[in-house]
């Protein structure tokens, strides 16, 4: 039950995609002046270490952020990502990475509130330590919090289940953020019931959900039937670096789905998301899909195969 550990997998193609989207998601609704709730099913650990054990073990980076680490032609969205984790790393080494619970905390205002659900027992204890750090850190620079109430709150708890008791949140805005690992092939379906339940609860929230692409029925069905959930409005992208590989079982694609997404957010994805592939493209196989659609309209889909550069 226990066996996934994002650390073997930080800072890959897969978290570019997922990190990217989740901070436009938050500056979207940053440019409201009224407090929001951030809420993480599965936050992981917060904070991961690139030069640890684990994440050298794979090397999963160097499919990811570690190309865009040096850029000087980052288009401006793309930017403001790199430059999130450029922050937290500020020897100019790049030595880590920030997990979405991060990616939040830096993004989100100290008026909005953070709700962390993880349940495996090693990444719940690193994500409280890693708040305690990040709380002592600025406390040693003159920062406390001027707003009653506790702004980050981390649950040991199933986030598929823990999320119902927030929806709908008292200023009735909020980012639900699902990443399951996906190794259960329940996972899926624990994904589509929570997104149905939490619909009905808060029809108005945003809710984002990455996936991977790989061969098995579930993973191959999963996004038709996020299309079907009653949101008003939804929209799908795919990142690929590569075509299928041999084994078929390395992941080469994968997927951050919107429900309710900001009217922004699509030609903020058709600017980047070229970039990406070319940046990032392993050989002809690599590619994005963008669709996306409403209770209205038929979906409009862009896919394209873009070139690699250097």
């Amino acid at each position: 039950m226990f066996s996934y550990r994002h650390a073997f997998h930080a800072g890959n193609h897969a978290d570019v995609l997922k990190h990217f989207v989740q901070l436009q998601l938050l500056q979207y609704l940053n440019q409201k002046d009224v407090a929001y709730s951030y809420i993480d099913t599965h936050a992981g650990a917060g904070v991961y270490a690139l030069d640890s054990v684990q994440a050298t073990k794979t090397a999963e980076f160097e499919t990811g952020i570690a190309p865009l680490w040096d850029r000087t032609d980052l288009p401006e969205a793309l930017a403001e990502y790199v430059n999130l984790i450029r922050a937290m790393n500020p020897s100019g080494k790049m030595r880590y990475y920030p997990g979405s619970p991060y990616v939040a905390e830096q993004a989100a205002r100290e008026m909005d509130r953070l709700r962390l659900f993880e349940l495996h027992p090693a990444d719940v204890r690193l994500l409280a330590d890693n708040f305690t750090k990040l709380e002592q850190h600025q406390a040693a620079q003159g920062k406390r919090s001027t707003v009653r109430g506790k702004r980050v709150i981390i649950n040991k708890a199933d986030g598929f289940l823990g999320v119902r008791a927030l929806l709908p949140p008292p200023s009735r805005r909020a980012l639900v953020l699902c990443d399951p690992p996906y190794e259960d092939k329940q996972d899926y379906r624990k994904v589509i019931d929570m997104l149905g339940d939490a619909l009905k609860r808060f029809p108005s929230g945003t809710y984002a959900v990455w996936y991977p692409v790989l061969q098995r029925i579930e993973a191959r069905n999963f996004a038709e039937k996020l299309k079907h959930l009653p949101a008003q409005s939804w929209l799908n992208v795919t990142l690929s670096i590569s075509g299928p590989t041999p084994d078929g079982i390395a992941l080469h694609t994968s997927g951050m789905f919107v429900l309710n997404p900001p009217y922004t957010l699509a030609a903020t994805l058709k600017t980047v998301m070229p970039y990406l592939v070319q940046v990032l493209g392993r050989d002809k196989g690599a590619g994005f899909t963008l669709d996306s659609g409403d209770q209205s309209t038929p979906r409009v889909q862009d896919k394209r195969n873009v070139t690699r550069r250097s």
